[in-house]
């Protein structure tokens, strides 16, 4: 049976705790994707051209084509990680299958061997640039300190703390759902997260006599705690190009690119708590949240290689920040239960919309070198910098994000990439490897690591086609809040390990 939405609310202003400094850095970074030659070497195309994915990194690679080129790219992702949190670890896996390559540039001749303009190219094409399937368990026991219940109770008391009485009670005639949206509409987040903690007796007021009163307690007594945290996400990001492209007196290429983006992300997460404590009311608490989250944007490009000799090219590019429009909704649901007063279920059946906001990404800048030993092989050495600290937030429908900004800008930095990769070909057949590693986005990495990744990869040119295949394999640490910018600061220590397999079919007409 379909679920139905009896109630459709938009949030108000005072609810900003959907989009914080992680979202924002979600929707910023973009994985080494596209074709298989293109992963095969990490990626390491910004002087080299010629690969329809080479046009991600520098846009004038279109016009090194020496005729018109084709392309379609299928890829197998896997996920694998380890979750640490307290005494437990635990280890899951996801795969998924994508299309995540396809275009074509076509090739003008115009002066072929004279000077001036030698060529134009035109490209399109379609790129993923993000794959957002996760998954996780996290679980241990953690236990009280002298200063803090290390228990989720202290996530509804943070949010509830000032808030009336009078405004999260039920009044004669209203439900849970007209409530819940009442309070987002007019009250905003903490509202609602104060309603949900109270309806299922999780916290309670002071003086419950005084419909004034705006100070509460938990019902979950101080001690020890077995917790676990499913995190479940999917969707992916990816990008259109149109790329116009030329070369010019035989030895230099300039392009640019007019970029379109999309988002998709669709999350769940599931928090579930059990205790035994001496004057714990309520003895279980599952928390379950989903987030839904669509986005476009646009960005731009442009881009130069050049032929220093026969053995050395160099390139450049720089690419726009990201202007995204960006929409989401939510989900929630807190069911409790206790020894003595039994289960109660606070599940509103409304959907949170909340205004829609823009999101800047950094800007990126390229530096590129390739060192090419005639028909043999090559080697090639990409660098970007790229800085996080400059992601902004903004609405034009009223919406404060000064102190998201403030976080973006005090925790944040710029970092570089560094992308190596090489080519060998004995006769028909082509051998590939790579390196790549990109610093953490983090002043403080123990929140996200630096990311390190290889690759390998091969092809056989059939004359009028070429079939590549590469497998890539990339790895990170990150500390992954359960309720970020919340009063329950608990986190798992997360292991990310990624690998890929790569097939592409390219063809010359």
């Amino acid at each position: 049976m379909k679920k139905i939405f009896l109630f459709i609310c938009t949030i108000s202003m005072s609810f900003l705790n959907a989009q914080d400094i992680t979202d924002a850095l979600r929707y910023s970074q973009q994985n080494i994707m596209g074709t298989a030659r293109f992963r095969g070497m990490s990626g390491a195309f910004g002087a080299l051209g010629g690969d329809l994915s080479a046009l991600q990194i520098n846009p004038a690679g279109s016009a090194v084509f020496l005729e018109s080129n084709g392309s379609v790219t299928l890829s197998t992702s896997r996920i694998d990680n380890d979750a640490n949190y307290f005494d437990g670890f635990s280890n899951n896996s996801d795969m998924n299958l994508n299309f995540n390559q396809l275009g074509a540039v076509f090739i003008y001749e115009y002066n072929k061997d004279s000077n001036g303009v030698n060529k134009f190219s035109l490209g399109l094409a379609y790129d993923q640039t993000s794959d957002n399937a996760d998954e996780f368990l996290a679980f241990g026991r953690s236990e009280s300190t002298a200063t803090y219940s290390n228990s989720i109770d202290n996530y509804f008391l943070a949010e509830a703390q000032g808030i009336p009485l009078d405004l999260i009670t039920l009044r004669s005639g209203e439900n849970i759902d007209n409530l819940y949206s009442f309070l987002g509409e007019n009250e905003g987040f903490s509202a609602q997260q104060a309603f949900l903690g109270h309806e299922s007796f999780l916290i309670e007021a002071n003086d419950l006599d005084n419909p004034d009163n705006t100070l509460y307690f938990s019902n979950i007594a101080p001690g020890v705690f077995d917790q676990e945290f499913f995190f479940e996400s999917t969707g992916l990001n990816g990008k259109f190009t149109l790329n116009g492209g030329a070369q010019i007196n035989q030895n230099y290429y300039i392009g640019f690119n007019l970029n379109s983006h999309f988002i998709s992300y669709d999350k769940v997460t599931q928090f579930f708590e059990r205790n035994d404590n001496t004057g714990s009311i309520v003895n279980e608490v599952t928390f379950t949240n989903r987030l839904s989250t669509t986005g476009a944007g646009f960005s731009a490009q442009i881009g130069g290689i050049a032929k220093v000799s026969q053995m050395i090219r160099l390139g450049a590019s720089f690419e726009t920040p990201t202007w995204y429009y960006i929409e989401e909704e939510t989900t929630q649901q807190l069911e409790t239960f206790g020894n003595t007063n039994g289960r109660a279920l606070v599940d509103p059946r409304v959907t949170n919309i909340f205004p829609e906001y823009r999101l800047r990404t950094p800007a990126t800048a390229t530096g590129s070198i390739a060192f090419l030993f005639g028909q043999q092989g090559l080697i090639s050495l990409d660098y970007s910098y790229k800085d996080y600290s400059s992601i902004k937030l903004s609405s034009d429908q009223g919406n404060v994000f000064s102190n998201v900004n403030r976080e973006i800008n005090d925790n944040l930095q710029g970092v570089s990439i560094i992308r190596l990769g090489t080519e060998w070909r004995n006769g028909q057949w082509s051998f590939r490897g790579g390196f790549n590693y990109e610093e953490s986005p983090y002043e403080n990495d123990l929140l996200f690591g630096d990311k390190i990744g290889y690759s390998i990869g091969g092809g056989y040119n059939f004359g009028k086609f070429k079939f590549d295949v590469a497998y890539d394999y990339s790895e990170q640490q990150r500390e992954e809040e359960f309720f970020p910018g919340s009063g329950f600061t608990n986190f798992a220590v997360i292991d990310s390990y990624r690998d890929n397999f790569t097939f592409t079919l390219a063809m010359n007409f």
